[in-house]
């Protein structure tokens, strides 16, 4: 085993002298640096040296051996002691005798590396001192012992290493302990006992060279209006304390994923130039007993010292979800006694002590009601998705750093990202430049964009899947069934692209622009669904069979016209009758707020809706049977086709899209502005 560990490191040693000779005619320096220091090897030496010298048999000054007393006695009889030393003790005293050594074969054996130089000694415990003398004295009259008899005080090495030792290894385990749970929890100070401390990152807004402003925040035109109060408040807080005013002590950011919540409250310490304590609500929770509670106290504390300033709880739903939902944990949940913590130091701080929350959250219905209540979370800010107008000041930024191409037109992007949260928008920016890149682009043009848009909504397109010329034209027949009749009903999503080159789990796709919709009224849902259907009406229509490729469609369908009879009261039979609970507890429940006969007629009026949308769908497609055959065969032949080879077909569409209307009304006010701030000046 040695010598194959020896033969590993010789091989090891070799190629890195082969790398250092390879390295040194481009850079001197290459194999010149001394090895860095690692901590590990010194415990290592520092604990092999002791057990070395607390295990080690070995003695330096030659042959030693303890024998009893007895035997001490029938050696001095025998003449064969030379020299003894005596260490006196108070209870029990030993000596240390030297053998003639003519006789050290006769006792430790025959040693062929013995050196008699060295000498061989015997250790003994003798009873007494006035024992040991009135033997050695009977040995010397008898002309046995002629050696000389020393006393020494012995030194207690050995007992004082026994009780300093284990004291010293205690305190080194203890101390590496701590250093190793300093590491895991992010190297804060104190370890094992800064575990009840906050672990938020403090940015001092003043000292920050990368702090974010408004000006690095895209959209958001209203959350932003809300909380200028807040940045006023922090920078002049006179201002509103001398009127008697109280600023709100709590502001919690509501939206979905992605909308730039955590980017906002940033921006809010960047403007206001004040320490900024970020942390996630997470962070609170530990598996140890009271943690939780005691981050809360240590966290207000440190805001206490550095106000004014701000605290960002990140997802505070972690720790500020409903209690009424945990009964059954009892009274001593961690995450209940860290809301009950967090409660408490919310409206226990002094009003105008300079201290604002600011908390971001996507699920603001399971938070417990008090700590939504005036005092702590005064106000909700609500950070939706952005509209047209806010994508295209998205788009503005996050394309600064891109090498864009000057033909690049901002507004097409934002009508073609509808739904698109901020974070997508920046991902489409780098997926774009990244598909750039691969091509061997020198700039990132349209086209580009548009692939990144259909890798992230659609997934990666996947040519090599092998599907037969009867699938082939299966899923043909079915997207020209949506694109027809989405070209044909007024309030269906207008067609982008029609493909059917597999792309993720889907055999083929299409891409709509959703209507960006304050309101939907009930012939924009039936629209929607009657193009939804058209996949499996054109089957039916022009094939003769249908197939499991309507899977995704029906779900849509059936949910939908569900929630027309069961939520919106679109129903005759159930008109003005909503069974929708926004707090979510009947998700959770096992009855129904209605009765069976309830039940069995929104499942008829359901069904009512879906046989209605789908014959209207075949009716459609018969009317334009043969716009849709041509657009079929022209999928086949090309595998994609966009909108403007169904105006081609059909001509064009003859109703304005929604996003076309408000960035017309959008361009509109923004002239009228420049023309009474020209008209002023």
């Amino acid at each position: 085993m040695f010598y194959s560990y020896l033969q590993s490191f010789n091989s090891q040693f070799n190629i890195m002298e082969t790398g250092k000779r390879k390295a040194q005619p481009n850079d001197p320096s290459n194999g010149t640096k001394p090895p860095k220091f690692n901590p590990t090897w010194f415990y290592l030496i520092l604990v092999g040296g002791l057990a070395f010298f607390l295990f080690s048999n070995r003695d330096k000054a030659g042959l030693k051996r303890e024998i009893s007393y007895t035997v001490f006695e029938n050696y001095l009889s025998r003449g064969i002691i030379d020299n003894i030393v005596v260490y006196p003790m108070p209870t029990l005293s030993t000596l240390e005798a030297e053998i003639k050594k003519d006789s050290v074969e006769a006792i430790f054996g025959k040693m062929e590396n013995f050196n008699s130089d060295k000498g061989a000694f015997i250790t003994v415990k003798i009873p007494s001192i006035t024992e040991f003398t009135k033997l050695t004295d009977k040995a010397k009259a008898e002309g046995k012992f002629s050696g000389a008899i020393a006393y020494k005080e012995q030194t207690k090495y050995w007992d004082v290493i026994s009780l300093i030792l284990p004291a010293v290894l205690i305190v080194f385990l203890f101390w590496l302990l701590n250093r190793k749970m300093m590491g895991s929890m992010g190297g804060n100070a104190g370890g094992i006992f800064g575990v009840g401390k906050s672990r938020a990152q403090i940015f001092n807004g003043k000292d920050d060279k990368n702090k974010i402003t408004f000006k690095d925040v895209a959209g958001l035109a209203g959350a932003k209006q809300e909380v200028v109060e807040i940045v006023e408040f922090l920078k002049n807080p006179k201002k509103f304390t001398e009127l008697g005013g109280k600023i709100p002590k709590g502001a919690l950011l509501v939206g979905p994923p992605g909308t730039g919540k955590t980017l906002l409250a940033k921006a809010v310490a960047g403007e206001a130039d004040v320490p900024f304590f970020s942390l996630s609500g997470s962070d609170f929770v530990e598996m140890f007993v009271g943690v939780g509670a005691s981050r809360v106290r240590d966290l207000f504390r440190q805001a206490k010292d550095k106000s004014p300033c701000i605290i960002f709880i990140d997802e505070i739903d972690a720790v500020g979800r409903s209690r009424t939902g945990n009964a059954r944990y009892g009274g001593n949940d961690e995450r209940e006694n860290t809301l009950n913590q967090l409660l408490t130091e919310m409206d226990g701080f002094g009003t105008n002590s300079g201290i604002i929350i600011l908390a971001a959250t996507n699920r603001a219905d399971i938070l417990d009601k008090a700590l939504l209540r005036a005092g702590r979370f005064d106000r909700q800010i609500h950070v939706d998705l952005p509209d047209i107008q806010e994508r295209k000041e998205i788009f503005q930024v996050h394309l600064r750093p891109l090498k864009i191409a000057d033909s690049l037109d901002i507004d097409f992007l934002a009508k073609q990202t509808p739904g698109f949260s901020g974070a997508d928008i920046a991902n489409v920016c780098n997926e774009a430049a990244l598909i750039a890149a691969r091509h061997d682009k020198k700039t990132v043009d349209k086209q580009d964009f548009m692939d990144a848009v259909d890798r992230i909504v659609g997934g990666l397109e996947k040519k090599t899947k092998i599907t037969t010329l009867h699938e082939k034209k299966s899923i043909a027949f079915h997207e020209a069934g949506h694109a027809t009749i989405s070209w044909k009903t007024q309030y269906a999503n207008p067609l982008v692209k029609v493909t059917i080159v597999p792309r993720g789990s889907a055999l083929g796709a299409a891409w709509y622009i959703p209507e960006e919709r304050q309101l939907t009224n009930i012939d924009h849902i039936k629209d929607d669904l009657c193009a939804t259907l058209g996949g499996r009406a054109a089957e039916e229509i022009f094939l003769g069979e249908i197939s499991t490729g309507a899977l995704s469609d029906l779900e849509q369908v059936t949910k939908r016209a569900y929630a027309m009879v069961a939520y919106y009261g679109m129903s005759k039979e159930l008109e003005n009758m909503s069974y929708y609970d926004s707090s979510g507890q009947s998700d959770y429940g096992f009855t129904k707020p209605y009765s069976e006969k309830t039940a069995e007629l929104i499942d008829n009026e359901a069904k009512k809706i879906v046989a209605e949308q789908y014959e209207r769908a075949k009716e459609i497609l018969r009317q334009n049977a043969e716009g849709h055959n041509q657009l079929a065969n022209l999928l086949i032949e090309k595998e994609v086709i966009f909108a403007d080879d169904l105006e081609k077909i059909f001509g064009k569409r003859p109703w304005i899209s929604r996003g076309d209307e408000l960035m017309a009304m959008n361009e509109n006010a923004e002239k009228e502005k420049e023309k009474q701030q020209s008209d002023k000046t």
